[in-house]
């Protein structure tokens, strides 16, 4: 049963992982059209800018869980070199519980957010004015994703000091 939540989590985190990254290309595509037609025809664009900052925005937020998965961010491990096995998973345990309490509540409050814009029918202000809460959907979506890798990372270091001590105790009947 841990073993499949786990499986399943880090599955999701792949395949937002992977979403994040079309959105980056897309963007990157919108880009050089916006580009393109910009200084070779002259041309206005209406819908061009609106669209790269959104699905970057949503590339960041839906790549956050991938980021995870992977050990990806940015951290100091001076003091975590220096501690014993041991202790040095107590410290990511912290920080994955500290990690997951800050992620619930940004779910919360984004997808509060979320919900008020679409009851609320905003719209951006741009000549395009797409819905808001459309791009907006990304940022509980990518919370809601890093909460279950979060809990996935927990349960791992559980499961990886329930194995490391049943083999310590196989090493001493051995």
């Amino acid at each position: 049963m841990i073993r499949s939540f786990i499986a399943l989590s880090d599955g999701l985190s792949r395949v937002a992982g992977i979403v994040a990254t079309l959105l980056l290309v897309a963007a990157m595509v919108v880009i050089s059209e916006m580009i393109f037609l910009r200084y070779v025809f002259r041309a206005p664009t209406y819908w061009q800018t609106d669209f790269v900052v959104f699905s970057a925005t949503a590339a960041i937020f839906l790549g956050a869980p991938y980021v995870l998965l992977h050990k990806g961010h940015v951290g100091v491990d001076v003091i975590e070199m220096l501690l014993a096995d041991r202790a040095r998973r107590r410290l990511r345990l912290v920080g994955a519980i500290l990690g997951l309490l800050f992620s619930a509540a940004m779910l919360t409050t984004c997808a509060h957010y979320v919900h008020e814009a679409y009851v609320n029918g905003w719209k951006h202000s741009s000549i395009w004015a797409p819905r808001l809460w459309i791009p907006m959907l990304s940022m509980p979506v990518g919370f809601g994703l890093l909460c279950l890798q979060y809990v996935a990372e927990m349960l791992k270091l559980m499961v990886g000091a329930r194995e490391d001590a049943a083999a310590a105790v196989e090493e001493r009947h051995a």
